[in-house]
């Protein structure tokens, strides 16, 4: 009997040092992995990784302020952007199941005020699910200059968008809001009778013992709040000041990674949501692409690592000026990713889809060094020729990335410090790296403008033009330049017989689409998880993107069926094989 008894302690210690050893391998695989992140400057942040509902790995990379080098920790308290939109829903429901709120209603139920003719066909469902056909406020074209600074009250700010025409009839498709969840806030105070900022504190913050967790008020003073900045080339600037009162109930959160933990669990219980309510929360509504939104939160499958395998994750990304933040939770497994950036623009879904390849034992990607920093690098230190010669010695190697955006803003930094040729031969690089790039010659035109160049100027203008019949500040430069632009301001048009073979779903990735159809004579696009967009033709069968550079071709097969499209954006080409 002693002798099988300590058999048997001997068996189990070895199991529990097996699984230990395991347990560790993966933290480190995880600390690794995030290291090199900010060592190769795209991620500067806190994180936190739960597993099992435990957690198994937080930390903080980088600055939280650079000006006094303070680190991020997992303390520390980031701005969430959009993440902030479950919360806005969350109370939401919570008036619906406190019988104060019929989610079905026409919104001019409760907003008296608002519209009749939009207000009395929305409903508040619509809004939570980004169907109400609500012009977004963050996409006109004048946002940033006219509104973003200056403080309104949520009464005031809702009187710039709620006269305007619907983008179509509330129901009938996702086209992502900020200024659906912006009302939500303002129903949620008209109902209550408290403010926004109040209610999140008393329904869910303290309920759920969040204590720093709240609503951003840039006069606050705040222990732990992370700076917002913004890259540019290899050095960092302070992001534009954005008023914390246009967010509003759209993005205006701040948290940690340790709050959101707590947030996290919470879900999983029926603490501050009855249990039929905490189903409705997270039901998928409404399809996009091959994702779904439910209320607040986006549904859909997410790769793990780099291998085949994907695994349904319920989660949300934001931006806000400065930071950019990633929630993901596997509820299958009670597991959660969190990624809190405050330099903007890190690669949070890479980096989630590695992390859940280092948690399911898969293959997953790793970092590369950017290109356009170890360019930069060596022109400051040996010049544009040694600078342009270690470029071509690295831009296919595997331990390096090429970016046409990082590329460019090397560009302009060189642009910015009067170093007119080097950033010359810069832009004159790129153009010949990504042929197809309309920004490309964009901005090599405008560098061989500030030379005098301008016979070359206007050829580089002239092709951006071409690639891109969008390109305003392509036309008033040759404008400028004294060219004559009536051959370049035509209108293509394309037969709807045409059109209609285009439409369809096309998957670029796995869990990645893009899907095409046609109102009326107009072809637009919705990439999984974004918003419905025009697009416009440049030929029969080229087209090009207004709100963004980026351009489509659609191909056709020996059969003369159309069976593809290549995306060209950001100096990369992605080909989409027709799956529907």
């Amino acid at each position: 009997m002693k002798s099988t008894f300590t058999n048997g302690i001997l068996i189990l210690f070895l199991v529990l040092v097996s699984n230990m050893g395991f347990a560790q391998t993966k933290i480190e695989q995880i600390e690794e992995l995030l290291s090199t992140y900010e060592a190769y400057g795209k991620f500067n942040g806190s994180v936190l990784v739960s597993d099992q509902g435990k957690v198994i790995y937080k930390n903080g990379f980088g600055m939280a302020n650079m000006e006094w080098d303070i680190p991020n920790q997992p303390n520390t308290k980031h701005r969430l952007g959009s993440i902030t939109k479950q919360f806005t829903a969350m109370l939401i429901l919570q008036l619906a199941a406190e019988g104060k709120l019929d989610l079905q209603a026409p919104i001019t139920t409760y907003l008296t005020d608002y519209p009749k003719a939009s207000g009395d066909i929305i409903t508040t469902h619509h809004l939570l699910t980004h169907t109400s056909g609500i012009p977004n406020y963050t996409s006109f074209p004048t946002f940033m200059e006219d509104h973003s600074r200056n403080p309104y009250t949520p009464e005031e700010f809702v009187k710039t968008f709620a006269d305007m025409e619907l983008d179509f009839t509330p129901g009938e498709k996702f086209s992502y809001s900020n200024s659906g969840y912006f009302l939500l806030g303002v129903l949620i105070e008209k109902l209550s009778g408290k403010s926004y900022e109040q209610m999140l504190q008393d329904k869910i913050f303290i309920p759920l013992d969040m204590k720093d967790s709240g609503y951003d008020n840039h006069e606050d003073i705040l222990k732990n709040r992370a700076t917002g900045y913004e890259k540019v080339g290899r050095d960092y600037i302070n992001s534009n000041y954005i008023d914390m009162s246009i967010p509003y109930a759209a993005g205006s959160i701040y948290s940690t990674v340790e709050d959101l933990f707590k947030w996290d669990q919470s879900l999983y219980t029926t603490e501050i949501l009855p249990k039929d309510y905490m189903t409705l929360y997270f039901e998928p509504q409404i399809s996009a692409g091959n994702s779904h939104y439910a209320y607040g939160w986006g549904v859909g499958y997410t790769q793990i690592g780099n291998s085949t395998d994907s695994i349904l994750a319920i989660g949300h990304g934001g931006g806000i000026n400065g930071f950019n933040t990633n929630i993901s939770r596997t509820t299958s497994n009670n597991s959660l990713i969190v990624l809190l950036n405050n330099t903007g623009g890190a690669p949070l879904n890479a980096m989630t889809e590695a992390i859940l390849g280092i948690m399911h034992g898969k293959e997953y990607d790793m970092p590369k060094q950017s290109v356009a920093d170890a360019v930069l690098t060596v022109i400051d230190d040996k010049g544009i020729d040694a600078g342009i010669s270690h470029y071509k010695k690295i831009k296919n190697s595997e331990a390096y990335s090429l970016s046409e955006g990082e590329m460019n803003a090397i560009g302009y930094v060189l642009m910015r410090s009067d170093r007119l040729e080097e950033s010359s031969k810069i832009f004159q690089l790129i153009v010949e790296e990504f042929p197809t790039s309309w920004n490309a010659y964009d901005s090599y035109g405008e560098s061989l403008m500030k030379l005098g160049k301008n016979d070359l100027a206007i050829n580089n203008y002239r092709k951006s033009v071409e690639l891109n019949p969008n390109n305003q500040n392509g036309i008033s430069s040759l404008k400028l330049l004294g060219d004559n632009v009536s051959d370049l301001v035509k209108e293509v048009k394309v037969s709807n017989a045409v059109l209609e073979t285009y439409i369809g779903e096309y998957e670029l990735q796995p869990g990645f689409t893009l899907t095409v159809t046609l109102e009326g004579n107009q072809l637009k696009t919705q990439a999984t998880g974004q918003p419905v967009v025009d697009i416009f033709p440049k030929s029969e069968t080229e087209f090009y993107l207004k709100v963004v550079d980026a351009q489509l071709i659609f191909n056709e097969n020996d059969a003369g069926e159309i069976d593809s499209l290549t995306l060209f954006q950001g100096g990369q080409e992605m080909i989409g094989k027709r799956i529907d």
